[in-house]
């Protein structure tokens, strides 16, 4: 080194991991360096102290840059630090900081590594050690993230935990207090409602005692984690994608249907109380999502809705489209009301909320409510704060209370997904048998107000797609349905618990069959052994030849055909199959004393019968043509 007077700055820094694995505190540091400085005749001018900053590149370090802005003004010459990685990990850093030194005459010493910056050897040892440094920073870093990545998969998932979810044994698992926010925010976001909305509705309600604002409703729309799925190192942009490591709280398909919809919704797109299809009719000619208007005629006092095409200039009207496809409609409606605002939900709850976890979940907020109560008494909260926090858990309690209640219930109805096509079929069989008493009890489609009409629309069809007739005129090509909808759907009718309706052919021209899937035989006796509790009804066997749609059974002249239904599964390499079907006489005749328990109750799935469900015989030799 030179023999100018040595004036230096004393550079400390430790992070949390250094000093847990070397015990290197900045005090000891300290000390070290005091004691060498008095060795070699240094004068110290200043400490610079870093706490709790590592030397990855791009780390702010205050202290560091204040120790080089005194080598700039002249204040020292030499930094006098412990070790090399003390400064930095990096080759390239390292590079920057031999320039500046050299650039100002300035020097620097280490007490445990041999570095010396006046000569090109002590500068080449300083690489070759700054170089070892660097290999084993970019080794732990390595062997950190194969760590992280396989903590990741098993559902160890780092940073915060979000609303909805709590931690056990480092996992997320659904929050019994929370998680049905997370879900209602979804199907609001679903049904239209823009993020403002969605927060205005959770302020005024006061969910989760918190303070809601749009940017916190899009994040969590945004967040995969509600689907299951967990996105590492978004910041560092290269992001890794983790698939189903944390318990969904809403479908896969409900997700990604709401990241479509923030392309529809605006501050104006929850509208349907004026619009039925807004957003929903695709032009005939271009194919582009159709807007809404409407026209008021004094005369008849009625309102007119039309969409239309700004580029095509087309007008097309709203009740056409509605009647050209009202028995969809109404197929709908019927399913609404029997399966997703009764059946699904309920089933869901039964597997979503165990008691076993909410018990569990109410012991911890009344372990927690005592806590509280003993911290008031020892003075530690004030009675405002006492109070607030105390409000909290009574609304935590009552809803897990509420919860165990409504579980309870559920699982005292003891049904099975068999009653929702028990449901179904007793629903048809009334509208054949009590036509009058039907339709004044069953809500129909023409019974529905606009903004019924239009919530029913949103939450089940994607789009509608028109085309023009041979005279020119725009019909309904195809009416495709939202994902969330046609997964259930999906699942259920696969398994044969629920019907659809195709089109048929029969004398009197084109009508409409309800379809369901293959279901076990002892499941037909069954069904139709509960049926016949209410009703006289039939069931006849038959084969159905696939290529000329003829279905060789004979049924009854008075009876109309509730359901058909394959009695083995389908092979596409046949084609013939036995079918089965139920039919009902047309009269007024059923088996309970009161007829408005029709429209409520379903009979026992526990009916045990000596009686065999035999193919009821009729002497008509005609095909029952499909």
């Amino acid at each position: 080194m030179n023999e100018e007077k040595k004036i230096c700055g004393i550079y400390t820094r430790v992070s949390t991991e250094d000093q847990a694995r070397e015990g290197f505190s900045l005090s000891e540091q300290r000390e070290r360096l005091e004691a060498m400085c008095k060795f070699k005749g240094y004068e110290i001018y200043d400490y610079y102290e870093d706490a709790g900053i590592s030397a990855k590149t791009g780390n702010k370090r205050p202290e560091f840059e204040r120790m080089l802005d005194d080598i700039r003004n002249k204040k020292i010459n030499t930094i006098v630090t412990l070790k090399l990685d003390r400064l930095t990990r990096s080759v390239r850093d390292w590079e920057s900081i031999i320039t500046f030194l050299e650039e100002n005459n300035a020097y620097l010493d280490c007490a445990n590594d041999e570095i010396n910056t006046t000569n090109a050897n002590g500068k080449l040892v300083s690489r070759l050690l700054m170089s070892v440094s660097q290999n084993e920073i970019e080794r732990t870093s390595e062997r950190t993230k194969i760590g992280l990545s396989g903590a990741i998969k098993s559902g160890n998932i780092p940073g915060h935990t979000p609303l909805g979810y709590k931690r056990e044994e480092k996992k997320f698992v659904p929050d019994p207090l929370t998680k049905d926010i997370i879900v209602r925010m979804y199907q609001l976001y679903f049904e239209g409602n823009s993020y403002q909305t969605i927060a205005n509705i959770f302020n005024e309600e006061n969910v989760a005692n918190k303070k809601w604002r749009d940017n916190t409703i899009l994040q969590m729309i945004e967040n995969p984690i509600y689907k299951g799925d967990f996105i590492h190192g978004k910041r560092t942009g290269k992001p890794t994608y983790y698939e189903n490591v944390a318990p969904p709280l809403v479908s896969k398909e409900m997700w990604e249907s709401c990241q479509v919809q923030k392309k529809k919704n605006s501050r104006n797109y929850m509208r349907y109380k004026e619009y039925l299809f807004l957003q929903k009719i695709r032009c005939p000619k271009c194919g582009r999502i159709l807007g809404g208007k409407a026209t008021y005629k004094k005369k008849n006092d009625k309102i007119y809705y039309y969409y239309g095409c700004e580029k095509c200039k087309n007008n097309i009207k709203e009740d056409k489209i509605e009647e050209s496809i009202l028995h969809l409609l109404s197929d709908i409606l019927e399913y609404d009301s029997v399966v997703n605002s009764f059946f699904l939900p309920m089933l869901k709850s039964k597997l979503t909320n165990p008691k076993e976890e909410l018990s569990k979940e109410l012991k911890v907020q009344e372990m927690k409510k005592e806590r509280v109560r003993k911290a008031y008494i020892n003075e530690v909260f004030t009675l405002e704060e006492y109070k607030s926090e105390i409000s909290i858990i009574e609304n935590n309690i009552k809803e897990l209370e509420r919860q165990i209640l409504e579980n309870e219930q559920v699982k005292d109805l003891k049904f099975t997904k068999e009653d929702i096509l028990i449901k179904r079929d007793i629903d048809f069989i009334n509208k054949i048998k009590l036509p009058n008493l039907y339709n004044q009890i069953v809500i129909t489609w023409k019974d529905l107000t606009r903004e019924e009409k239009g919530k029913i629309i949103m939450n089940y069809i994607e789009d509608v797609t028109l085309k023009f007739d041979v005279d020119g005129d725009y019909i309904v090509d195809t009416v495709n349905f939202r994902s969330t909808f046609f997964k259930d759907f999906k699942s259920l009718y696969d398994e044969g618990y629920i019907d659809w309706k195709f089109v048929s052919l029969d004398l009197d021209g084109i009508g409409y069959v309800r379809f369901s899937n293959y279901i076990p035989q002892e499941k037909v006796e069954q069904h139709i052994m509960r049926l016949r509790e209410y009703y006289d009804v039939h069931y006849y066997e038959g084969i159905l030849n696939f290529e000329t749609g003829m279905f060789d059974t004979q049924k009854r002249d008075d009876d109309e055909v509730i359901r058909i239904f394959p009695l083995e599964k389908f092979d596409t390499t046949k084609t013939k199959i036995n079918m089965g079907m139920i039919g009902v006489s047309k009269d007024n005749e059923v088996r309970v004393e009161n007829e408005e328990e029709l429209f409520s109750t379903i009979p026992p799935d526990d009916i045990t019968s000596n009686e065999y469900i035999f193919r009821d015989k009729v002497e008509k030799n005609d095909d029952y043509e499909l």
